[in-house]
């Protein structure tokens, strides 16, 4: 057994949180890219969903990252522990996009069991990163219900936010009703994955 000294315990968190933005920032281009049309087109459908299964499998592994960084600052402050509280929320989250993405890559939009095992794991996923972007804007510096922006990084918050209310828009407009809906309803959806994810990669 050995102990990790305070600089090097920081060299360490370094690297972690690093890594933790890499996986984020890949897994936020993959959700980014996977709904444009000409990316679609240009790679096929299969490319297209597996595209969307390794965005959702790198959002994890940023996820238990972060998890593994705000542990050791729960017990801190109100602050920290609203961190902590808003990486495991969002983490449980990226499992149900796990299951929809995996789902979706055999699974046509006009089978009966489409809306249990992909939109119903996307509806939770995104209930899932709404609750944490709220716990985490909630705990940011603000002045009333606006960002203070004294701080570096005033805007993180924010920007998490408007990504996942995007991501809870895309859920709710990919349901599929009836043939009729489905075009509009998979354009909307496509367009505030796109956004949604553009806000959690800046």
């Amino acid at each position: 057994m050995f102990s990790v000294v305070p600089e090097q315990q920081s060299r360490l968190d370094l690297v972690r949180t690093r890594w933790m933005g890499a996986f984020f920032a890949f897994g936020a281009a993959c959700f980014f890219v996977g709904p444009l049309t000409a990316y679609a087109t240009h790679v096929g459908n299969n490319t297209d969903g597996l595209t969307f299964f390794v965005g959702s499998v790198l959002f994890t592994m940023g996820g238990l990252m972060q998890c593994w960084l705000a542990s050791h600052e729960r017990r801190s402050s109100a602050v920290g522990r609203a961190t902590w509280r808003t990486a495991w929320v969002q983490s449980i989250g990226t499992l149900f996009f796990n299951l929809m993405t995996l789902e979706a890559l055999g699974l046509a939009p006009s089978s009966p069991h489409y809306n249990l095992l992909v939109w119903e794991p996307n509806a939770l996923g995104s209930v899932c990163f709404l609750i944490s972007g709220a716990i985490f804007y909630l705990s940011s510096p603000r002045r009333g219900w606006l960002p203070e922006r004294r701080e570096v990084g005033w805007w993180e918050p924010s920007v998490n936010l408007v990504g996942c209310v995007l991501f809870g828009v895309s859920a709710l407009t990919g349901l599929v009703i009836s043939s009729a809906r489905a075009m509009v309803s998979a354009s909307a959806a496509n367009w505030t994955t796109s956004l949604g994810a553009a806000c959690f990669l800046v």
